[in-house]
């Protein structure tokens, strides 16, 4: 779970996915990797540690949304059977994550669809940039290619990262495309979507535009790297 300048939600939203996890009784780590935040997220999640102990803190220098998202995977794959990931801003409610356990032993990857999803016309434009771009470069056709709701079979995981540059912008885009083509079998699960309430958002207007520019020319070079077939 990457963070960055939550704290007005990201200790519910913490204790909200601990709660989800026990429930399910799986064996589990929650990795709330804090991207350089400058308010008060890193305490009020050391704070929520301190009361459970499978909630893990790891707090680095600002670098990006897509490169913590990267770090979170790495560490996963050589740790876990599965690697889940999820934001910090309560967008997407733990409750449905049991719908995507449910389905591990059919599939190796579970990708959500953000449902009813209220997007302005630029952040439309860019998801649809973000789908036709995996399809044209890995014959992708998951409807949500960059959805940040996806739970991942390490084995499948694991030898798609390697190609992947540590810097790369939305490396959700990336894998989604790199598992299509490496022929997992993945499954899509409608997640219900609300708009943030509080926190920040990094990347508006044209920066959100350079930002859909620079994935469109990172996940065409990538497809050039060797995947191997699961």
């Amino acid at each position: 779970m990457p963070v960055y300048n939550e704290e007005g939600i990201v200790g519910q939203v913490a204790e909200s996915w601990l709660g989800v996890l026990d429930g399910l009784g799986i064996d589990y780590e929650l990795v709330a990797i804090v991207d350089g935040a400058t308010d008060a997220s890193e305490q009020i999640l050391r704070a929520t540690a301190e009361r459970h102990p499978r909630l893990v803190v790891d707090a680095k220098a600002n670098s990006g949304h897509g490169p913590t998202i990267l770090r979170g995977y790495r560490r996963g794959a050589v740790t876990a059977d599965w690697v889940f990931q999820t934001d910090s801003d309560d967008e997407m409610p733990a409750a449905s994550f049991g719908e995507l356990w449910a389905l591990r032993h059919q599939v190796d990857a579970v990708i959500g669809i953000r449902a009813s999803r209220d997007q302005s016309f630029g952040r439309r434009a860019i998801t649809r940039a973000a789908r036709f771009t995996a399809r044209v470069a890995f014959g992708c056709r998951l409807a949500d290619v960059n959805c940040p709701y996806r739970l991942m079979r390490s084995t499948a995981l694991a030898p798609l990262l390697a190609p992947i540059p540590d810097d790369t912008f939305a490396p959700n885009v990336v894998l989604s495309g790199m598992l299509a083509r490496s022929g997992a079998r993945l499954a899509e699960v409608p997640v219900p979507h609300h708009s943030r309430t509080t926190g920040e958002v990094s990347i508006l207007g044209w920066r959100a535009l350079r930002a859909a520019v620079r994935s469109f020319a990172q996940t065409v070079r990538l497809n050039r790297a060797r995947i191997p077939k699961i």
